[in-house]
């Protein structure tokens, strides 16, 4: 078994390089958008701009700014924005202005534990659910905000914060959620899997940019130690802090919710929004494009035209000033393919996938765990980018993976383009030589040549199961939109190691997969409608 405080220095010094990276190019753009309000001309018409210190729950203090139209004579819609993990207040500012511009008063502050607001961070906890509303409370006080006209919004942990937020506060009468989740433990524990490189991001933003509760490194402690006994707490704190337990409430509420991801989501893979989706009964809205966590959004953050930005400020014009925007006309599943085209509108989740073909897997394959057979997800954030501006995913030469370590299986050679759209499932009896295991599966689009571009993927890992005797595995894949040219072939792939996750293979340890006349086994693949 593979642990974090076992591997080398080497690996340990790499996932911080990384961490670093990530966290200093934010910070470049914070430092940017700060400047932005003292680069604009003076006009009786530019909305006012202040930095303000907001008392929250427990008497912590969350650092803000309000961004409010000029003219203070009459009330305006008010959105209220927690920031990102690890970001500064002044994530915001370029859209506060806009939004203010026409007709909204904006608060955006620190949620706790970052920067310079006070208080540890509580990854969306209680004590976070409690400072939205004490924003909310010190605006209405404070701005000329209508109390009946409120929306939140955010990116990341200012998504789930904000969808938790309208749960709790009746208040809140739209959201738009952008690259956040709706269920923290299926987001980076997914498959019983743990996320390593994603965590590992998280994990060291917050030490970088925050103070990490006491509650929270321990988490992280016996997340990265694989500590079993510690597994069920794990899961009840993540579901503390998941919208998707509170979905009663936002549906009892009729919050209008607005979700926007990127297929390749290395935090928040797009499945547990899609859910979610599913489950929520008043207005709603699904956009899913792509892009890794917080991409697509990105370019609005500095001012620029951005088509998430555009629909979440039509989904609060027509939900909060009452604009009959067309938005409620549209369809409300809207999915844009990871190999071009424009946005296809759907009336639900479930309509997104009109079919399915079964590959069947042939029985009797055993692979050699422990070894990276040179299948992989690739790299958290590199991977997803790549593909989402040149449409460069992972790739593996399919014919070259050694066998021994990769189980393999491909369809026949396709006459016409398949449109893969939605969840790809995958059915199959397993017997190990050992009580525990991980493996990942992979869908790859191989052409001619035999070069597979990576369709989707998904980690799954068991325990306690016993050595030689079969049992089944039912995983489904991260949603995704691609379409497979004619000509070409999917293939499922299967080994055991993959540098996003941490494995759970004893040295040593085989997998043999088999499909018994009773119980074939197979992948789905999900189509649109030809």
């Amino acid at each position: 078994m593979r642990h974090p405080h076992g591997t080398t220095s080497r690996t340990a010094k790499a996932l911080r390089t990384t961490t670093v990276g990530a966290v200093s190019a934010t910070l470049v753009a914070g430092t940017a958008l700060a400047l932005a309000p003292a680069a604009q001309a003076a006009s009786a018409d530019s909305p006012t701009t202040r930095f303000v210190d907001i008392t929250g729950a427990d008497g912590t203090v969350l650092k803000a700014n309000v961004v409010a139209p000029a003219d203070a004579s009459h009330t305006y819609p008010l959105l209220v924005l927690p920031t990102s993990w690890g970001l500064p207040q002044v994530e915001y500012l370029a859209q506060a202005q806009q939004l203010a511009k026409v007709g909204y008063v904006v608060v955006s502050y620190n949620v706790r534990g970052f920067w310079e607001s006070g208080g540890y961070i509580e990854v969306a906890g209680p004590p976070d659910i409690a400072d939205a509303s004490r924003v909310i409370d010190w605006a209405l006080a404070h701005t000329p905000a209508d109390a009946r006209r409120v929306g939140m919004a955010g990116l990341s942990y200012g998504a789930g914060i904000s969808l938790l937020a309208a749960a709790h506060d009746k208040r809140v009468k739209a959201v738009a959620a952008l690259s956040g989740w709706a269920d923290l433990i299926d987001s980076i524990y997914s498959g019983r899997t743990q996320h390593l490189q994603a965590a590992g991001l998280l994990d060291g933003a917050g030490r970088i940019t925050g103070r990490r509760s006491p509650e929270l490194q321990e988490i992280f402690k016996n997340f990265y130690a694989s500590n079993l006994t510690k597994e069920q707490d794990m899961i009840e704190w993540g579901k503390k802090r998941s919208p998707e337990t509170y979905v009663d409430a936002l549906n009892t509420n009729g919050t209008a919710v607005m979700l926007a991801n990127g297929w390749g989501d290395s935090i928040f893979p797009p499945n547990q929004y899609a859910d979610f989706y599913e489950k929520l009964t008043g207005p709603k809205r699904l956009e899913l494009r792509p892009g890794d966590h917080a991409t697509t959004e990105l370019t609005g953050l500095f001012g620029l035209p951005n088509d998430v930005w555009t629909d979440t400020r039509r989904w609060f014009d027509h939900h909060l000033l009452g604009q009959a925007n067309g938005i409620d006309d549209e369809q409300p599943v809207q999915l844009k393919s990871r190999t071009g085209g424009a946005f296809e509108g759907y009336p639900d989740w479930k309509s997104v996938t009109a079919t399915r073909k079964k590959i069947a897997l042939a029985s009797g394959t055993t692979i050699h765990a422990n070894v990276d057979s040179g299948a992989n997800g690739g790299v958290v954030f590199l991977s997803s980018v790549l593909d989402q501006v040149a449409q460069l995913p992972p790739v593996a030469s399919i014919p070259l993976l050694p066998r021994r370590w990769a189980a393999v299986w491909q369809s026949e050679k396709y006459r016409t383009a398949q449109q893969v759209r939605g969840t790809a499932e995958l059915h199959t009896t397993v017997t190990a030589t050992k009580e525990s295991g991980t493996l990942v599966a992979y869908l790859y689009d191989v052409g001619p040549l035999g070069l597979g571009k990576l369709v989707s993927h998904a980690p799954y890992t068991f325990h306690g199961e016993t050595p030689g005797k079969p049992f089944g595995v039912d995983l489904e894949l991260f949603s995704t939109a691609y379409d497979v040219p004619a000509g070409h072939r999917l293939a499922l792939v299967v080994d055991t190691v993959d540098p996003l996750y941490i494995e759970h293979n004893p040295s040593g340890a085989q997998l043999t997969f088999s499909s018994p006349p009773n119980d074939p086994s197979y992948v789905s693949i999900p189509l649109r409608e030809q």
